[in-house]
């Protein structure tokens, strides 16, 4: 039988092991949070104590669980189309003022579910027009991943999507699929996803980027995790590209290596 609660020796437990893993300051009013996301491993282990859970974790031979963790408690809401002020700048001050006719590359850091990844198409369908372009998407939980690559949501998730992108590029639902949408097959093919640790060295293979959205992620991470996630990111960025971060999230004293274009908005020399 699991216990109802969960010590502060035992939570104290999982907070370092998630910020060893991920870089995540879990503070202590998220143990409810906590507790409410891994219950019912214990209950898929037969474990009576988080104790337990854990010492089966600290022996890195379960490496799939460890991952399963990891999804649980870095998985966060999301929405179309959050804080649109950023695609308006994407759209007026980025893309309409470049003229390069080389591959316009944007990066979502954190892409969670995809909302933003395929905000970020719909973007930029509509107003790159003269030259190719791609997304990549990443997260370190590959549980969202595998839901973003599916590009298909519930219409209850549809709130802040224009009615002509809805048309356009979202498929609606019928029979058993009816309630749900579709993104177009157009917008998936120019989107990749990969599974990518921020805290860890960023391979050079996912190539260089004009615009990276790093959007309310920071604000899980203390100041050193802060400064190494964006030390990791900043030669992706192409010359001249912008850094793009949360309303709630700043650089200041994070970084010296990118200038502040507006609030939120930052510019690599």
């Amino acid at each position: 039988m699991i216990e109802s609660s969960i010590t502060d020796q035992e939570f104290a437990l999982f907070q370092r092991l998630i910020y060893k893993i991920a870089g995540i300051s879990l503070s202590d009013a998220k143990k409810v949070l906590l507790v409410g996301r891994l219950t019912r491993r214990l209950k898929q282990y037969d474990f009576a104590t988080f104790s337990q859970y854990y010492r089966m974790l600290a022996t890195g031979e379960h490496p799939e669980e460890l991952q399963t963790m990891v999804d649980l408690l870095t998985t966060n809401e999301t929405y179309f189309f959050r804080e649109p002020k950023h695609f308006d700048f994407l759209r007026d001050e980025i893309i309409r003022k470049r003229t390069s006719p080389a591959p316009f590359r944007v990066w979502s850091a954190a892409s969670s579910s995809g909302e933003e990844v395929y905000t970020l198409a719909m973007v930029l369908a509509e107003n790159v027009q003269n030259s190719p372009w791609e997304i990549v998407g990443s997260d370190i939980s590959t549980q969202v991943l595998a839901k973003a690559a599916t590009g298909h949501y519930s219409v209850a998730r549809t709130e802040g999507i224009p009615p002509a992108f809805m048309r356009k590029y979202c498929l609606k639902g019928v029979r058993s699929h009816a309630g749900t949408f579709l993104i177009v097959p157009e917008l998936r093919k120019k989107i990749a996803f990969y599974q990518i640790n921020l805290t860890n060295p960023i391979d050079a293979g996912i190539g260089d980027f004009e615009v990276i959205f790093l959007r309310n992620v920071m604000i899980y991470f203390d100041p050193e995790t802060k400064a190494k996630v964006v030390h990791n990111l900043l030669p992706r960025l192409k010359p001249g590209g912008y850094l793009i971060i949360g309303h709630s999230e700043t650089l200041t004293g994070i970084t010296d290596r990118v200038e502040a274009i507006r609030p939120t908005i930052y510019r690599k020399p």
